[in-house]
């Protein structure tokens, strides 16, 4: 179902790419927006056990494209650095592809929403991180995607 890379040998092992996903501040989530375009946004995020967390609004262009199809593709770019001498990028970056679901349960949406707020916030105390939870908690919705599919590619220059 997902294709193989065709240059293996730059190919990065799933550690590397989960390594990627857990260190990366932002990535790209790509959905199937309104009347079949591509919809693609930079967004936060957070990785853990094979899933990757989004908050966003309860109403909105995601939910609409959640609604619609629930398959997506997330991409988080590590490296990229221009070597012009070479007409060449060093790079390393993570493509997965799975499925999204809007949390629903109250437990659920918070332990994910901490996950998040630990990641970017880690010097705050917990009670800073409760205070900010339980101010937004009303108008905050939480997007897991369960990943299917997860590849990671290097430049040549990395090898």
């Amino acid at each position: 179902m997902f294709r193989e890379m065709r240059r293996k040998n730059q190919a990065l092992t799933l550690g590397e790419c989960e390594e990627i996903l857990r260190e990366g501040s932002s990535g790209v989530l790509a959905l199937s927006g309104d009347e079949g375009y591509p919809y693609a946004l930079p967004i936060s995020y957070v990785y853990e056990n094979g899933k990757i967390y989004f908050h966003c609004a309860k109403t909105g262009h995601k939910i609409d494209a959640i609604g619609r199809n629930p398959k997506a593709s997330f991409c988080v770019v590590a490296m990229d650095e221009v070597m012009s001498e070479k007409y060449t990028t060093k790079y390393k970056s993570v493509i997965a592809f799975g499925h999204m679901r809007i949390l629903n349960e109250p437990e659920d949406i918070i332990s994910s929403i901490r996950k998040l707020g630990i990641k970017y916030a880690p010097e705050n105390s917990e009670e800073q991180l409760n205070e900010e939870i339980s101010k937004d908690l009303a108008r905050l919705c939480m997007l897991e995607m369960r990943i299917e599919n997860i590849s990671g590619k290097q430049g040549r220059e990395l090898l």
